[in-house]
């Protein structure tokens, strides 16, 4: 059994022209991705590795979540090619796991998470938005392997407003 978390980064900040990928998170942003997080602890798995993308507004969520969930912040794993909107790329990352990690909690960005849900979960959502959780588990062993899995659970911050 393979369980995957993906969680998209939380609102950003576009008040001061930056790149894309230095843009912060805004102050609804850090609101919502600590009360999305610290409503998920009954509902993650007991050990699992921790992901984000190199962008800062999806490390600073990851960041808020691991200290929320009592992750070491220094164990999350931080790679460029989840700095991506394209689900193909995400999947091809999430395929890539090594079978020894049975749950990943991953924190990336849209459009690719909310279609990469909608190919592998078997609930549709027609926008995971920012700080959005959403829980897959697949019946296999190998990653490489995943296919059609079961969305487990749903969650996102205007549930828990």
């Amino acid at each position: 059994m393979k369980n995957l978390i993906l969680i998209r980064h939380a609102k950003s900040n576009w008040d001061t022209p930056l790149k894309d990928i230095d843009r912060p998170l805004d102050q609804r942003g850090m609101k919502d991705a600590h009360l999305v997080s610290s409503n998920i602890l009954d509902s993650i798995p007991k050990t699992y590795v921790m992901w984000s993308s190199i962008a800062k507004r999806a490390s600073d969520t990851a960041i808020i979540f691991a200290q929320n969930i009592l992750y070491p912040i220094e164990c999350i794993v931080y790679k460029k090619e989840l700095y991506t909107f394209d689900e193909n790329q995400l999947e091809k990352t999430i395929k890539s796991c090594d079978n020894s990690f049975d749950s990943v909690i991953l924190f990336g960005h849209n459009a690719a998470i909310t279609n990469f849900v909608n190919k592998f979960g078997d609930v549709f959502i027609d926008n995971v938005p920012t700080s959005g959780f959403v829980f897959l588990q697949f019946d296999t062993d190998y990653w490489q392997e995943i296919n059609k899995g079961k969305t487990k659970k749903i969650l996102i911050p205007k549930d828990l407003k």
